[in-house]
């Protein structure tokens, strides 16, 4: 199938690259107006549950994926003051087993570079870099869009995966710049053989030790020859962008009354990255004629239920799958799909925010989640997690 005008993305992160490669599949065209002047991605380690594999499989790059991913073991939430193991969530044979498919871990850029070759390697699929996109017209039975470098480029319809700062949201939602949470994000990883030894316990597992008002993650990548490190702290201090040096001091005075085993591996990191977290209250309607919103575009979402990537690629191919039973109408897929997302995007956008208040804990509020979470549960451990982890109906592929 080919169509008469291809399919603009405004954004070639993962969203966008898995938006153009599900549309290949089916046989249409895009085009790929990446800002940046080559594509790549940066921050840190991504968590891949369940539901994201599903995606990998419609997306027909599984393989590509768990060569390049570690496979932990277990999820540990610790109490990074007393060291008291709060929750313990096994991973591996057991979790695949209960939901078909597994859980991994692994680099955003890794995960970015397996989209990105497999688009390239579709002539369906028109991959443009510095081509930022500036404005856009719809035109009624197409939609021509004006680039940075004044170019304007024609097609059938817009997708905006451009990301928390959109500007395609603004001229949609116009619901202006996203919400500050206060919480920044510090991240760096270490060659393996450079852990300290005081985290040998946890090697092979996705940990979380949580704080008052902060929390650390930590976990191998790349097929576990790398350890990322995630400390999140509250401060008013923050610039915007993923990709500026944070200020080592005011980390370890965040962190300076933790557990030795965290001080241990703060004291390894010389230069850290930072980014402020930010989201958006949830929203119903982000499709406007001809354009619509995939991704962080749409539902932007704190970082603490690990969700944003999976959530991104979900958009993507539950689009095309409305395309293809639609007979590639576009006016009706992009006026119908929002209904199928917002609901599962709004409860991991609310979620995560909850997830923060319960890492971040203080005082006697730490104290109760410590025993509510740390008492010993009958029935599936997996209870908590069914909802994202799931098959659910109304998913992409039946996921």
């Amino acid at each position: 199938m080919s169509d008469a005008k291809p399919i603009i993305i405004a954004g070639g992160g993962i969203g966008g690259l898995a938006a153009a490669r599900m549309l290949a599949i089916k046989g249409r065209r895009s085009i790929v107006l990446e800002q940046a002047p080559e594509f790549g991605e940066i921050g840190a380690g991504i968590q891949l549950g369940p539901n994201t594999h599903r995606m990998f499989d419609r997306l027909q790059v599984t393989k590509a994926m768990h060569e390049i991913a570690h496979f932990p073991e277990h999820i540990i939430m610790m109490d990074s003051l007393t060291g008291e193991e709060v929750l313990r969530m096994e991973l591996g044979r057991r979790l695949e087993s209960h939901f078909g498919k597994p859980y991994a871990v692994i680099h955003r850029a890794d995960l970015h570079k397996v989209l990105y070759d497999a688009c390239a390697s579709m002539e369906e699929i028109d991959l443009r870099t510095s081509s930022g996109v500036t404005g856009y017209t719809d035109n009624g039975d197409s939609v021509s869009v004006e680039t940075e470098s004044g170019d304007t480029v024609e097609g059938s319809s817009l997708i905006g995966a451009d990301g928390l700062w959109s500007k395609i949201r603004e001229s949609i939602i116009g619901d202006g710049d996203p919400i500050v949470s206060g919480h920044i994000a510090y991240r760096a990883v270490l060659p393996i053989d450079e852990v300290p030894p005081e985290l040998e316990n946890w090697m092979e597992d996705v940990v979380l030790w949580a704080g008052p008002r902060n929390h650390l993650v930590h976990y191998k990548l790349r097929r576990g020859e790398l350890f990322n490190i995630v400390a999140v702290f509250h401060s008013q201090k923050y610039v915007e962008g993923w990709d500026e040096y944070g200020d080592s001091k005011e980390l370890f005075e965040h962190f300076k009354d933790v557990r030795p085993e965290v001080q241990a591996l703060l004291n390894k990191i010389d230069v850290w990255k930072m980014w402020v977290l930010c989201d958006r209250i949830p929203v119903k309607e982000w499709t406007k004629g001809r354009v619509t919103l995939i991704g962080d575009a749409a539902h932007p979402m704190l970082q603490y239920l690990a969700a944003g990537a999976g959530m991104a690629m979900e958009d993507a191919v539950c689009l095309v799958d409305l395309l293809e039973e639609y007979d590639g109408d576009i006016e009706r897929t992009f006026a119908d799909y929002p209904g199928k997302r917002y609901m599962r995007t709004g409860r991991v956008q609310l979620t995560a925010r909850f997830y923060g208040d319960i890492y971040h804990a203080e005082g006697v509020t730490r104290e109760l989640r410590n025993l509510l979470l740390g008492g010993k549960k009958e029935g599936n451990p997996y209870a908590g997690v069914e909802w994202l982890y799931g098959k659910n109906t109304g998913l992409p592929g039946g996921a």
